[in-house]
């Protein structure tokens, strides 16, 4: 597997998250977010997005780390100039956080390459000053 810097495998990875404070409970240190996704293929070469990692960490330093095949139960194709979005959902302990990651990617040359997921926060309202 490479992390090619070439021009034919460049996919842009945009997140956005937001607090659900329906879905969260302080006192139960349940702390609920959506996670909003774009992914944009930008390169010359149609890629498949085969698995993503997630790395989550919360206030305290707790690290949870997902790995799993395709979002939502697809593996989407994405054809140069492309983009696929979703929406997910996490749940820390502690009202502010963090995630990061990657998609494996798959090109329609056979190359496999990572798609980095820059880091975002998560953070309740009025949880960060």
């Amino acid at each position: 597997m490479s992390d090619s810097n070439n021009d034919a495998y460049r996919i842009e990875v945009f997140a956005e998250s937001e607090y659900l404070p329906e879905q969260s409970d302080a006192d139960q240190k349940r702390w609920a977010f959506a996670y909003h996704i774009r992914i944009i293929n930008r390169g010359s070469q149609g890629a498949r997005l085969l698995t993503r990692h997630w790395i989550i960490t919360d206030g305290d330093q707790r690290v949870q780390e997902v790995h799993g095949e395709g979002v939502l139960g697809q593996q989407p194709e994405l054809a140069p100039g492309q983009e696929f979005q979703y929406s997910s959902g996490a749940i820390l302990e502690t009202a502010v956080g963090s995630m990061r990651g990657n998609y494996q990617m798959l090109s329609e040359d056979g190359t496999c390459f990572n798609a980095p997921i820059p880091a975002f926060t998560l953070a309740a309202d009025r949880a960060l000053h």
